[in-house]
């Protein structure tokens, strides 16, 4: 009788493993314009850039002042995938905003987050 050998099976459970952390990553926001918790002038328009490309459908940001109200913005997404802009239809009066994105991943994962900034 053959005695048991883990050997094959643990280095292809290993395999397995480190092909699928790649794969496993989530889209996370890597900068903004304005930055989170930044003091900023009147602005009409954000930028958020992603770590991953994102699906548009799927993909987008809320403008929200400090009454709870969404702001009117017009969203696009960057040739690279991985920026969105926003426009607003006029420039930001003094006051607290946040700002509530959701994204897609070409992978399928969906992240939601939000930062706050200042316009003074």
């Amino acid at each position: 009788m053959r005695a048991f050998n883990p050997v094959p099976y643990v280095a292809l459970a290993a395999a397995v493993v480190l092909a699928a952390g790649p794969a496993a990553a989530h889209a996370r926001l890597v900068s903004a314009t304005p930055a989170p918790n930044a003091t900023v002038g009147a602005t009409r328009t954000l930028t958020l850039t992603f770590s991953e490309r994102s699906v548009p459908a799927f993909s987008g940001f809320d403008v929200v002042n400090s009454a709870g109200e969404k702001l009117a913005v017009r969203t696009s997404v960057a040739e690279d995938g991985k920026t969105l802009t926003g426009t607003l239809t006029r420039p930001l009066t003094a006051g607290d905003y946040r700002v509530d994105w959701r994204i897609a991943s070409s992978d399928g994962h969906r992240m939601t987050g939000s930062y706050t900034f200042t316009v003074r």
